[in-house]
């Protein structure tokens, strides 16, 4: 139970950095941060190796953020990580900003790769994994990737050379949360049966509820246990809600570039913590 308060009191402080970021530009890609909140806090308050004052660190573990829009949501979870200044997400998407709408590696530092045109951050984890095994390096890499990126044939090409070459250091997280830019993923391109897809290419494989920190923990131990320098891939497959945690969100029809006026800023805010204090009263 530790560790789930741990990671759940992390998740909300990075929906709350989210929103507050959000608010600086008045709209962006604000409800995936939320959906996402809970996978990211995992990762970086229970999973990853990393030093926050040091983070080019060559013994640290990657976590290479494929979909370059959720910048917003990794930027929240680095700041949390103590690896940027909480103060500094104020400067959000603003010019000479360390910290653009779209990640990119040059400005931000614990950001592993320029992300935006997506479906190739598999490819570049699949490359980086090799190359970190070659050198010897016990780093394990982690990439975090949309379910609209399963509709690029590179996601499956590297997955298929992420098996082939054995990158047991390698995992995977898919935030599966339906949506996509031109709407509703499985009216674009159904993708499903999800889970059967990863299995054929070889892949250890688990589905759980991307927004249950309970369920998250679990998965990311079991792959961390399947770990080797040699052996099967892992991924993760996290069903989630975009804008989780304010209910004000989670209904929105057009939910994947938000448009928020500006009242409703603190409601979103008010919301979030009523949900969040509710839950730790029960």
């Amino acid at each position: 139970m530790e560790r789930i308060d741990r990671v759940s009191a992390a998740a909300h402080r990075i929906r709350h950095h989210a929103l507050n970021m959000g608010e600086v530009q008045g709209q962006g890609y604000v409800g995936q941060a939320l959906g996402a909140a809970d996978i990211l806090a995992t990762v970086y308050s229970d999973q990853l190796r990393f030093r926050a004052d040091d983070p080019a660190w060559e013994g640290r573990d990657r976590f290479l953020l494929s979909t370059g829009h959720y910048a917003i949501g990794h930027y929240a979870a680095l700041a949390e990580a103590g690896i940027v200044p909480v103060e500094e997400l104020e400067s959000y998407g603003s010019d000479d900003s360390r910290l653009p709408m779209s990640g990119m590696s040059t400005y931000t530092p614990g950001m592993e790769i320029s992300g935006g045109s997506l479906g190739h951050g598999l490819a570049i984890a699949v490359g980086m994994a090799l190359g970190l095994r070659q050198q010897g390096s016990t780093a394990r890499v982690f990439n975090f990737l949309s379910d609209g990126e399963l509709d690029e044939g590179s996601t499956w090409e590297a997955a298929m050379g992420a098996h082939h070459h054995q990158l047991g250091m390698l995992t995977a997280m898919v935030d599966i949360n339906a949506l996509q830019a031109d709407g509703k993923t499985d009216t674009v391109l159904r993708t499903e049966p999800v889970t059967e897809k990863w299995e054929a290419f070889g892949w250890y494989t688990q589905r759980v509820d991307g927004n249950d920190v309970g369920a998250l923990l679990a998965a990311f131990d079991n792959a961390a246990a399947q770990a080797a320098a040699v052996g099967r891939p892992s991924v993760i497959l996290c069903d989630t809600k975009v804008g989780r945690g304010v209910p004000l969100l989670e209904e929105r029809e057009k939910a994947h570039f938000m448009r928020i006026e500006e009242h409703e800023w603190q409601l979103c805010r008010e919301q979030l913590s009523a949900g969040f204090n509710g839950k730790a009263e029960r």
